[in-house]
């Protein structure tokens, strides 16, 4: 059976910050979607753009290496749900927004990334019950303001009970399902460059679903708390 394909990821594009007119308006609509291989790790990235100024869906590799990169246009790039999506597209004269399997037509300059074999951090046998240990690392753009930060500590408390976090984690999680564990922590890396979230996954279970979900759902919402996923390393 054919798992179903995680949403698409949503962006709106905002206008550069002038003399005159300091508020940003919304100018633009970027689509982004990861491509991972079997283990879940970053394989490339595909994503497409739209302004109402162009005559139709754009695709460029570089614009999404610069919403990681590049200083002035991170800025410029706020993650957004669809359906503020859908009202942007709507407001700047688009109509109404193309369904996913329309827009991932779109996608015509794939970015792959490099491979590399998973690096082993921590103990490379499982605990006692579990057939397998795994941990990734997604890394992100952009920066956590402190109301955010402390938003996701409020939204992890159900699960946060018990789950020391380690030196310079601030927000960490637990969560167990038919059996599997995913331990989770967001860290900030190096002196302020990026931020990561660490997951670690003991597995009981035969199937990647329950580990697909929550690694797209706990990325998704560090999305929707302001963050830009980077890629998605796996190290053991």
């Amino acid at each position: 059976m054919v798992e179903p394909r995680p949403p698409l990821d949503y962006y709106l594009l905002l206008s550069q910050r002038g003399d005159r007119d300091p508020a940003p308006a919304v100018e633009g609509i970027v689509v982004e979607e990861f491509t991972r291989h079997r283990d879940l790790s970053t394989a490339g990235l595909d994503s497409a753009g739209w302004t109402p100024t162009g005559a139709d869906w754009w695709s460029s590799a570089s614009f999404s290496r610069g919403m990681r990169t590049d200083q002035e246009l991170l800025a410029r790039v706020v993650p957004s749900s669809r359906g503020e999506a859908e009202n942007a597209y709507r407001q700047l004269g688009g109509g109404q927004l193309p369904e996913e399997p329309v827009l991932r037509t779109y996608f015509r300059d794939h970015q792959p990334f490099a491979t590399a074999p998973p690096l082993r951090l921590g103990p490379a046998q499982p605990p006692t019950g579990f057939h397998e240990r795994r941990v990734y690392r997604v890394l992100f753009a952009k920066d956590l303001r402190d109301d955010q930060v402390a938003s996701l500590r409020t939204l992890w408390q159900p699960t946060d009970n018990g789950t020391p976090r380690s030196p310079g984690s601030v927000a960490a999680g637990r969560r167990e399902q038919g059996g599997d564990q995913f331990t989770w922590e967001v860290r900030r890396l190096g002196r302020g460059l990026a931020w990561c979230l660490d997951l670690v996954v003991l597995l009981r279970t035969d199937t990647s679903a329950a580990l697909d979900a929550t690694l797209y759902g706990l990325t998704d919402v560090l999305r929707q708390h302001g963050l830009i996923p980077v890629t998605t390393e796996r190290f053991s």
